[in-house]
């Protein structure tokens, strides 16, 4: 049984009422607004009334924006700076020195702050399922003035001890406007990311997918938007009025310009086309030139195929000639007006029937293409011949008209459509056996995910970034798409460490389940109660799999990852950072290193400062029996000994200008004097100018 509701001991408010009534009435005048205390409440745009309740035009400000209370913050959120840095956690890491993976532990707007300057313009694909508006507490509340729970404490959003008091129901007036202020920041910042050619695809269900639609128009802009797909997943038979099994992908491109000016066409190999290929080298194999027992074998082979199965779709194309399967396809025009001349009939000599929509090609290249063995006449002149399509098309035969478009010599492929279908229990099933237990609720189909991310990539590598990472669906999707295609695409992912003991308190049903068994495997495991770690859970078992299934390609197997954990900075006093300071100078910038950090802490924060690639290879050597810090071949040296002297500085100024190292960093209170500093930056200026030389 559950409580009564307690009894309202203050008198209604008429005002609320009100405005609830009209909303009921006219739902397009209602909006989102502060009210006299900051609190975020329905309101009503009364200009939006007054031309409701008129018949005539009402004068006024017009403008096309997406707005909301809380925007103006949101912005500001993106831009403001953080006195934060990504330490590095060996222990959690896998492959920690040759892995270009990164799995970052945190506040995804913290990470993107602090990966901004080594990746700006680096990343092909960002794909994010960010938390949907459901009506549960958002965990991304951002507030840069105080840490997360004094921020919580001070909104009145937890108690004294710590639980949770407001959920984002949509009662409460702020429903929409949090989880636009939350996406906000975190879209602008992404798109920094994207080179030229990147793409970035948003999944979102019905509750914000009008509001995302208008905000990535405004953050990516409406010329870049590609495709809103249709992903179903089940009808939902205990629905009311309409089963609504299905969710979207919203596809953006950094600039769609780019990508016609680089002749951008995105393709994916036809479903089944491999397996029939495969079978077609086997049934070639045995039955040697014969065609024709190919292609009886053949024949036989898709009627033995279950109807479920890809290739079944594909068995029109059974006829076997030299160049393998085939089948015939149109050879009029695409939607009429196609060229008309005489084609003859090689037997009877007469002009074949014109396709009422005209040729689909000119009569050089039908010739071209009758000297190929590519057009097959019929019997006699009185009907059109029609054309070969081959499953792997020969040199010369796709066209610029042809609907499979591609590659020479590639096997059929296709454009995909706006809408597909994905039983959403494959990808429960899947993790189940992975994880040992249903640990997620909801998690992503990671073969849909690595079939699409194929496609978006056209067939080209690059850095691919997920920062809500969750059940680490997109690690597995990029781990399967290397596996399969030889590329290497090295993967950054973020994910809030949120508490699952505090997700527990308001779970029930199946979800609570889930969490249950998600905290016994943690257990188990003796890992940390929250996401994050069953993030990088699952990212290595499904490597492992992923790794042992895998073919013989140019992959480079890359299933690891650098981790790491967002946190202060390891210096007492951040006043500047270490690149902002005056080259002709070493001692404008002097920090205090706290003494629970290590170098290898510091050297990130001086990679992050730099712009440096956090996958770059780390090499830890001996100079003059002190520790040296070498990144990507010397590009930088780094010595964060207490105990600098000249003949280490002297040393470290012959092997910069031996590898040309562009930059050095050592720690201020590593030199005896002011003059030692001076001394050292002499020495590097006559032995390697070209090197920029900072202490920290």
């Amino acid at each position: 049984m559950t409580k009564p509701d307690k009894l309202e001991l203050q008198s209604a408010d008429v005002t609320r009422k009100n405005i609830e009534a009209l909303a009921a009435l006219f739902p397009h005048i209602v909006t989102e607004g502060l009210d006299d205390y900051g609190n975020l409440v329905h309101q009503v745009n009364f200009e939006a009334l007054r031309q409701e309740l008129s018949d005539y035009v009402v004068e006024g400000k017009e403008v096309y924006q997406i707005d909301w209370p809380g925007k103006l913050a949101a912005e500001f959120a993106s831009n403001a700076p953080i006195e934060k840095t990504l330490r590095p956690n060996l222990a959690d890491s896998v492959d920690f020195d040759t892995t270009k993976n990164l799995f970052i532990e945190g506040d995804n707007l913290e990470a993107l702050k602090l990966l901004q300057e080594s990746y700006l313009g680096k990343v092909r694909l960002i794909y994010i399922d960010p938390p949907y508006n459901t009506g549960g507490d958002l965990v991304y509340r951002d507030d840069f003035s105080s840490s997360t729970q004094e921020f919580l404490w001070k909104s009145r959003q937890v108690n004294e001890v710590g639980e949770k008091l407001v959920s984002n129901t949509e009662a409460n007036g702020r429903f929409h406007s949090d989880w636009l202020s939350m996406i906000y920041p975190r879209l602008r910042l992404a798109k920094r990311f994207l080179a030229s050619d990147g793409v970035i695809l948003v999944s979102i269900d019905d509750a914000e997918q009008a509001s995302l639609r208008r905000l990535m128009d405004e953050v990516f802009g409406e010329q870049n938007f590609i495709a809103q797909l249709v992903w179903e997943k089940g009808r939902k038979n205990d629905a009311k009025f309409f089963s609504v099994g299905h969710e979207y992908l919203v596809v953006y491109a950094k600039s769609k310009s780019s990508l016609r000016e680089q002749n951008t066409s995105w393709r994916e190999e036809k479903p089944g086309a491999r397996e029939v290929w495969d079978e077609y080298l086997l049934l070639r194999e045995a039955h040697g030139a014969d065609d024709g027992a190919v292609e009886q074998a053949l024949t036989e082979w898709y009627k033995g195929l279950p109807k479920s199965h890809p290739a079944k779709k594909l068995a029109r194309t059974r006829h076997i000639d030299a160049n393998g399967p085939w089948r015939d396809d149109n050879i009029s025009w695409p939607g009429g007006g196609g060229p008309r001349y005489d084609v003859i009939h090689p037997v009877t000599g007469q002009p074949c029937a014109v396709p009422e929509a005209g040729w689909r090609y000119g009569e050089d290249e039908m010739k071209r293409r009758i000297a190929l063995g590519l057009i097959v006449f019929r019997d006699d002149h009185t009907q059109p011949p029609f054309r070969k399509s081959h499953l792997r098309p020969i040199a010369g035969e796709v066209d610029d008209v042809d609907d499979e478009g591609g590659e020479d010599t590639g096997l059929a492929v296709q454009v995909r459509g706006s809408y597909f279908y994905k039983q959403s229990q494959v990808s429960v099933r899947h993790l189940r056996n992975l994880m040992g237990a249903q640990v997620f609720n909801n998690p992503k189909d990671h073969e849909v995910l690595s079939r699409l991310f194929e496609y978006v990539l056209g067939g080209k590598g690059g850095v691919v970034m997920d920062f809500f990472a969750g059940s680490a669906t997109t690690a597995e999707a990029v781990f399967d798409l290397c596996a399969r295609t030889g590329l290497n695409c090295p993967v950054i992912l973020v994910q809030l460490p949120e508490l699952l003991e505090d997700n527990l308190k308001s779970a029930t049903g199946s979800a609570k389940t889930t969490i249950q068994n998600a905290i016994k495997l943690l257990q188990e495991l003796d890992k940390p109660l929250n996401i994050a770690e069953l993030t990088k859970i699952r990212i290595q078992r499904a490597g492992a799999q992923v790794l042992a299934d895998r073919k013989p390609s140019e992959w480079n197997g890359d299933i690891g990852f650098r981790a790491f954990t967002i946190d202060t900075s390891n210096f007492t006093d951040i006043t500047t950072t270490p690149d902002a300071a005056d080259q002709e100078t070493l001692l404008d910038l002097v920090e205090s290193v706290k003494t629970d950090r290590s170098g290898l802490d510091v050297l990130f924060e001086v990679m992050i400062a730099w712009g440096l690639n956090l996958a770059a290879p780390i090499n830890i050597e001996t100079l003059e029996g002190r520790e040296v810090y070498s990144v990507e071949d010397g590009a930088l040296l780094a010595c964060f000994d207490d105990r600098l002297d000249e003949a280490l500085i002297r040393a470290l100024a012959l092997r910069a200008a031996a590898d040309t190292t562009q930059k050095v960093v050592f720690k201020d209170t590593g030199f005896a004097s002011d003059d030692a500093a001076i001394n050292a930056h002499q020495v590097f200026e006559q032995l390697s100018p070209d090197t920029t030389v900072k202490v920290i």
